[in-house]
């Protein structure tokens, strides 16, 4: 659905009230804050109207339903990515750099985003008609992918498993922490420890690796290990870049 423009002019009830008057703009904004407060299940079209300034009937004037406002919801945040990872882009002053390179970068830009912002995860590219963004920024990793010189299937397969790792990392990152994290009662540290514990205990014979890995596991950095990862699979494409 086209933004809608002007803004309209405050309207007058039957009782004598104005409909207060937003802008798509405003909307947009106000329901990424409560997004980021509260998560998906707090926007709705009564709180964001509570906090506009009106009743529910005006956010109607600017979007058709809760859906088409997380996906525009989504494609505001996702024109930051792509401001923040422009000098990538061909013309832009940085596009000579190495093409795994900058997808690593623009990988970590979108990464740092769905963090911070995990509601974001669940909608992106979902509908690119309404999420122009999310299209661009997978043709920006697209056009990386394209100057190793892979066939079309090859670099189909390649843009989509960097989205696709780093999407459902970051998402999984940034899910609630446990109950006692979140209340204070115990750090992340506590945490994960309890979980090595649990890990030590187990039979090794049975679980080989869980024991070959429990001592990095009790002291791991998520962000760390999402980037160690992305390396892992960036290496594998450039193998099979000089390869083809």
């Amino acid at each position: 659905m086209p933004d809608r423009a002007p803004t309209p002019p405050a309207r007058a009830t039957g009782s004598g009230r104005r409909r207060a008057s937003h802008s798509l703009e405003a909307v947009v904004d106000e329901a990424i804050a409560l997004l980021d407060e509260a998560g998906e299940p707090a926007l709705t079209f009564r709180a964001l109207a509570a906090r506009l300034g009106g009743g529910v009937a005006s956010i109607y004037w600017y979007v058709a339903s809760k859906e088409e406002l997380l996906d525009r919801a989504s494609d505001r945040v996702l024109d930051g990515v792509l401001a923040d990872t422009a000098p990538l882009a061909a013309g832009g002053e940085r596009a000579d750099t190495d093409p795994i390179e900058a997808i690593r970068t623009i990988a970590v830009a979108l990464f740092d985003a769905v963090v911070d912002r995990p509601w974001l995860g669940a909608y992106f590219m979902r509908t690119t008609s309404q999420q122009p963004n999310s299209l661009r920024l997978f043709e920006r990793i697209g056009q990386q992918v394209m100057r190793l010189r892979l066939g079309p299937q090859p670099s189909f397969d390649a843009t989509s498993a960097v989205i696709g790792y780093v999407i459902g990392t970051a998402a999984d990152l940034g899910q609630q922490p446990p109950p006692e994290v979140l209340d204070g009662s115990k750090t992340r540290d506590q945490f994960l420890a309890e979980f090595a514990e649990e890990w030590r205990a187990l039979d090794a014979e049975e679980y080989p690796f869980i024991h070959h890995i429990v001592e990095v596991f009790a002291d791991h950095d998520d962000a760390a290990q999402f980037r160690e990862g992305l390396d892992l699979l960036l290496a594998g494409l450039r193998l099979r870049a000089a390869g083809s």
